[in-house]
This record gives structure tokens, sequence and C-alpha cells, in this order.
């Protein structure tokens, strides 16, 4: 065109630039706190059963619990209830508190006479929502037992009656617990206490869905040691 502006011809688009794309570092899979409490216990029963020179098979015929599932307990593979864990007590003949601590070597423990609120030991059932704390001292030739135990919302001793050695009582210290003994069934507030027989058939909960109960809880072993 004469006289007029000069049409610019449009640059050439400039090829796209390639994104590195960053490396986003990949995060550290944890495995939860909890299964370590299953490898201490675990070591806790096969360190009694060797002290006590029982072997997998004996144990496992005397609580009709397969050799499989002994083991893998044994290594912390499997998270035993408190059903198990009492009937396994009862064949080793010790507390449910010997599986509190470190090593059977530790009798001495069984003299102490103070227990500090820092040192308490304590047994997480995680599975079940219950933790049991031992206000007494650790040893396995204990028979009357101390715990501060805590359910959680919805925790509980699991839907099958159990029993084992010895007898047992407690106080509500905070929440609501269900407890059942034989047929019979009983909601026990804060300030209710039980007592009761430990081989009558028995088992216990918490209800509540957004508050978890506490409970002082004495066992009183008649045939450990």
């Amino acid at each position: 065109m004469s006289g007029g502006k000069r049409m610019r011809k449009p640059a050439a688009a400039k090829p796209a630039r390639k994104l590195k794309a960053k490396k986003v570092p990949a995060k550290a899979v944890t495995k939860p706190a909890e299964p370590a409490m299953d490898v201490a216990v675990g070591r806790r029963i096969r360190d009694i059963r060797r002290v006590r020179q029982f072997s997998l098979e004996t144990v496992a015929a005397r609580t009709d619990l397969s050799i499989g599932f002994l083991s893998q307990i044994e290594r912390g593979l499997s998270s035993p209830s408190l059903r198990v864990l009492t009937t396994l007590s009862d064949v080793l003949g010790v507390s449910l508190a010997a599986l509190f601590g470190a090593s059977p070597s530790s009798e001495g423990a069984s003299d102490q006479v103070v227990t500090r609120g820092l040192q308490r030991p304590e047994l997480k059932l995680w599975r079940n929502g219950i933790s049991k704390q031992l206000l007494s001292a650790a040893g396995s030739d204990n028979r009357l037992n101390l715990f501060l135990v805590h359910i959680d919302p919805g925790g509980s001793a699991g839907d099958e009656l159990y029993t084992h050695d010895g007898e047992e009582a407690g106080l509500v210290l905070e929440g609501e617990m269900i407890l059942t003994v034989d047929s019979e069934t009983w909601s026990l507030k804060t300030g209710d206490s039980f007592r009761f027989a430990s081989r009558r058939p028995h088992r216990f909960s918490n209800p509540a869905q957004d508050a978890k109960a506490v409970v002082l809880w004495v066992n009183c072993v008649t045939g450990a040691g």
C-alpha cells in the first residue's frame, strides 16, 4: 500500500520450554508406634517360656492356640487380645504383670516398694483400645498387682467372655464401664466398684463414643509362681 504504514510480520512463536519436573522427596513410610509394643510383649512371652523350659508345642497344647499363631505373637507379628494374654499367663505360671518389664531375670523387682509416676510400665492392647499401666512393681513372682486401666471410647476386652486364675477388683475413676460376669451385666459409672473371682467368665467395655474410661484395677493371682 502506498502512503500507508508497513504491516509487521508476526514474530515466530518461540518453542515452549520444557519444564523439568521437580522431584518431590518421597515421604518416609513410618510404622505406627503400637506394633513396637507387640514386639516387646512377644519377646517377653518368649523369654518367660524359655525360662520355664516350655516348647511352643507344649504351650500350644495347653492353650488351644496354634503353634503358628504363638510364633507370630513371640515375633511381634500378631497383636494378642487380653483373653489370649491372660491364657498365656496362666499356662506360663505368671501374672499378667509379668509381661511388663524387660526380662525375666529381673526378679528383684518384686521387692520394690515404691513405683514412681514416671516409671510406670505400660501394656497397650492397641487393637482393643485398652492401656494398662502397672502401678506396682513388675516381677514374675508378684501375686498382687495394681493397674490403672484406660479404655478408649468403644474399647473392649473382646466379644468373648474369658477366664483366668485369681481374683480381681476395681474402682471406676472416670467415665463408664460395662462389666459382664457370667450371664449378668452391669453399667458402672464414676465411683462404682466391683470384685469377682477371675475364674468366672467375664468381659468389659467402654460404651461411650466420646469419652474414655479410667479404672483402678487390682488383680490377685493365686496360682502364679
